[in-house]
């Protein structure tokens, strides 16, 4: 065995070129699979992340008021508190659009929405300056306000410059009774529309703003993420029994969203990979190729080996090792540059995408098997010439 890997080797070294081009298809094949891996998997995570920024145990809910049959805010709340136990936290949802100004200066792109004194605590936001929005503010219908840092920066120049300030809401003036910390990491995404230029006002200002005659949307968090199913079916349960008709509302939860998103970004997954095996394929039809060009240059060498005695098992355990060696060697390779490609990739995508051990044994026991399969045949070839065939070969 020993001296069979040393004259693959010997072998290998001795036709560098033609040996790098078997490897190359091997190379190939296997940094595909990992890159490709790697990159959609590194891809996942950040939706993963995405997603839970947004809040896995949200549950959204909204429904179509009719002439009969509609719900009002008290009756949601009466809901949520019978089930305290499930629901941690739950607030209306009135989005509104207005233009948000101070002074001479407008911002067109912000988000303005009418929520309750949970919504802080459903986004996972904390208050840097000031106070939180209150029961007494809902009950009141107090013109107050809590805002984002990109709006306390470009409209105060800074957070704590704008609590107790005013901003106008279409011509109505609202008191800043309260900052959020910044959410937004990098500085060039501090900018219009980003996470932290928003303006939150009392949902029954809101109401009142939009003109609406009823609240229609509703955020509720779950407790327990475990528990999600169970929170949807009592809501859907709570809405049936409200509307009669389940096409007049929808409950969605961010939990399943996530599962559906990932099963087709494993199936994506799956898919590259076999598109990138396929590659893995071809390079062994390769293999195999150049291992029979070696057999027919050696033929006199294995007439002359037979001819002292060596047995059809060591003449084909030297061709299959060659092979195995050939393409094993072409998998390390290709590990290599896979795992530095993907990272490299993932950095320009902002991702991160490192290779995954998965991946990288997958693709290396592939290469493996194709070397022991495609060489299988060339060293079965090998091993059957006739001695005395062999050496009359030129």
């Amino acid at each position: 065995m020993l001296q069979s890997f040393k004259m693959a080797l010997k072998s290998i070294w001795g036709n560098k070129l033609r040996s790098f081009l078997t490897m190359l298809g091997i190379i190939i094949g296997v940094a595909s699979v990992i890159i490709l891996v790697s990159i959609v998997n590194g891809y996942m995570s950040y939706m993963v992340e995405s997603f839970s920024s947004m809040g896995v145990n949200q549950i959204t809910v909204q429904y179509k008021a009719v002439a009969s049959r509609t719900i009002d805010v008290d009756e949601f709340y009466e809901f949520y508190e019978e089930h305290s136990d499930l629901y941690e936290n739950m607030s209306p949802n009135v989005s509104v659009s207005v233009t948000v100004k101070h002074d001479s200066d407008t911002m067109d792109s912000t988000s303005v929405g009418g929520y309750s004194e949970d919504y802080l605590a459903i986004k996972d936001y904390e208050i840097e300056y000031g106070r939180n929005l209150q029961y007494s503010d809902m009950e009141a219908r107090r013109k107050v306000a809590v805002i984002g840092a990109y709006v306390a920066e470009e409209l105060y120049g800074g957070s704590q410059n704008a609590v107790g300030e005013t901003v106008k809401l279409n011509g109505d003036s609202y008191t800043i009774v309260g900052v959020v910390e910044r959410q937004t990491e990098s500085s060039s995404e501090f900018d219009d529309g980003c996470m932290d230029d928003f303006v939150w006002i009392p949902y029954s200002r809101a109401v009142k703003m939009a003109r609406n005659a009823v609240i229609n949307n509703y955020i509720f968090t779950s407790r327990d993420i475990n528990d999600t199913e169970t929170c949807t079916t009592e809501l859907k349960n709570f809405l049936y029994e409200k509307m009669k008709s389940e096409n007049l509302y929808t409950v969605t939860a961010m939990s399943s969203l996530l599962d559906s998103l990932n099963e087709q970004i494993a199936m994506m997954s799956m898919m590259l990979g076999g598109i990138a095996g396929i590659s893995l394929l071809v390079a062994g039809v390769g293999v195999m190729n150049i291992m029979l060009v070696s057999v027919t240059e050696r033929t006199r060498e294995i007439g002359i080996r037979k001819a002292l005695g060596a047995k059809k098992s060591v003449i084909m355990q030297q061709f299959v090792i060659e092979a195995l060696v050939t393409s094993s060697i072409g998998g390390i390779i290709g590990i290599m540059i896979g795992a530095l490609a993907s990272t490299g990739i993932g950095a320009l995508m902002g991702i991160d995408a490192p290779p995954t051990m998965t991946a990288v044994v997958i693709s290396f026991t592939v290469s493996v098997a194709i070397g022991l399969i495609f060489g299988y045949m060339p060293a079965s070839r090998a091993a059957k010439l006739n001695p005395i065939d062999a050496l009359r070969t030129d």
